[in-house]
């Protein structure tokens, strides 16, 4: 039985471990991995009921803690949101192996042959809040790319993710492949976190998955390289070409689909010359859908809107709030965003090819979208099968990170007797 109270002796034996199972996932073949990950979405499957049983125990300790509506949103599960994390660990389960793959190959008058191939990054540290979910698509993803994973799940999900790992011990033990490549800390204790951030001789990279206080620790104490997984102020710029149809179609469902999920829209942009038509009818749209509308001075004639203050401009709400305000051209809108987003996704209304096209070349965002809902600011819609998270860095990874974005690349060189002159 391990020590529970001794947290740094806890997490070097974790970090020891989880480097030794990373050695050997480095060569494992693809095929003992998709066993792993097709007997774990069947493990899950089947034991629905009592993943729904501890599930519900991390709400009663979510409602005694207080959390917001949005984080327990989160942190529901339900039959529905398991078959999904059952079919995202089949969806990486059939993609094809990026370990190994070949990037890129060329010859050199020399008489080299050069390769350069995709290789795992090693360990990776996933540090995440309320959402159980996170357990099986962070373990899926990190053994799909050869990585071994250390999984530090948000104390309200405590019971869920444990629950969730536990399926994916079996898969990776039908498959003989070394259970401790994916590790749960088995404690609530937050030194864990610290302990985490500062293992440097056994973790690679950490992976922050949360709010922006979450991420702000991280990128504050962590001494391993980090994938920044920032906020997601989501802006809508609707412009004057805007189609009203498709227009109050989008905005809902990128409003109120999910309010507590970082590619919810927190921020709607109208362009001056479609504020009495498509702006007026998609405000009121918002307000019957139960949404309270922060506006600026344009928009406050509109009835049942709320004054905007300074701070609502660049804030992430995660709840049926979003801030309205009105602007004079698509380059308004694109100044907008680049003062007061986060990089995340931002999104464009328009039939206007033109405008489509200036708004994807100016916006400097890891998803940039036209005429669909920012809900699809996903790695499972992008075809990833699920995501670790949303990278807003420029270095390494940006936007969705699936199995490919979590390796990194080795050049092979080949010669034959070859030597330098």
């Amino acid at each position: 039985m391990k020590d529970l109270t001794d947290i740094p002796a806890l997490m070097q034996d974790i970090g020891a471990r989880a480097k030794a199972a990373a050695a050997t996932l480095a060569f494992a073949a693809p095929e003992a991995k998709r066993r792993a990950l097709e007997v774990a979405a069947d493990a899950v499957w089947d034991r629905r009921a009592a993943i729904i049983e501890a599930n519900a125990r991390d709400l009663e300790f979510g409602r005694d803690k207080g959390l917001s509506d949005a984080m327990m949103d989160r942190l529901l599960l339900n039959e529905a949101r398991i078959e999904a994390i059952v079919e995202g660990l089949r969806a990486i389960a059939a993609q094809d192996d990026p370990v190994g793959a070949v990037m890129a190959e060329w010859d050199r008058p020399s008489g080299l042959h050069i390769q350069r191939v995709r290789t795992p990054l090693g360990v990776i540290g996933v540090i995440y809040e309320s959402r159980p979910n996170v357990t099986a698509d962070a373990g899926a993803l990190c053994l799909k790319s050869g990585n071994a994973v250390i999984l530090r799940g948000g104390s309200e999900s405590f019971h869920s993710s444990g629950a969730i790992h536990a399926c994916l011990v079996d898969g990776l033990r039908a498959a003989d492949l070394p259970e401790d490549a994916i590790q749960l800390v088995p404690t609530r204790d937050r030194a864990a976190v610290s302990e985490l951030l500062t293992m440097t001789d056994y973790v690679d990279v950490i992976v922050p998955r949360g709010g922006k206080g979450l991420v702000g620790l991280v990128q504050r104490e962590a001494r391993v390289p980090v994938f920044a997984h920032l906020e997601g102020i989501v802006h809508i710029y609707v412009d004057a070409a805007a189609d009203p149809v498709k227009a109050l179609d989008v905005i809902l469902n990128a409003k109120t689909r999910r309010t507590g999920i970082c590619g919810s829209a927190e921020c709607l942009l109208i362009h001056r010359d479609a504020v009495d038509t498509i702006g007026q009818g998609v405000i009121r749209a918002l307000l019957d859908a139960g949404v309270e509308v922060r506006v600026d001075d344009t928009l406050s004639a509109i009835e049942g809107t709320t004054q905007a203050q300074p701070d609502d401009w660049g804030r992430e709400f995660l709840d049926m709030i979003i801030a309205a305000r009105v602007v004079d051209d698509i380059d308004a809108a694109i100044a907008h965003i680049r003062d007061h987003g986060s990089q995340h996704t931002d999104c464009i209304l328009t039939e206007d090819a033109a405008a489509a096209a200036r708004f994807f070349e100016r916006v400097d965002s890891a998803i940039v979208m036209h005429n669909a809902s920012t809900q699809f600011a996903d790695g499972g819609e992008f075809g990833m099968g699920a995501e670790i998270g949303i990278a807003t860095g420029k270095l390494h990874a940006r936007g969705p990170v699936g199995a490919e974005q979590l390796t990194s690349f080795k050049y092979l060189v080949v010669g034959d007797g070859t030597v330098r002159g």
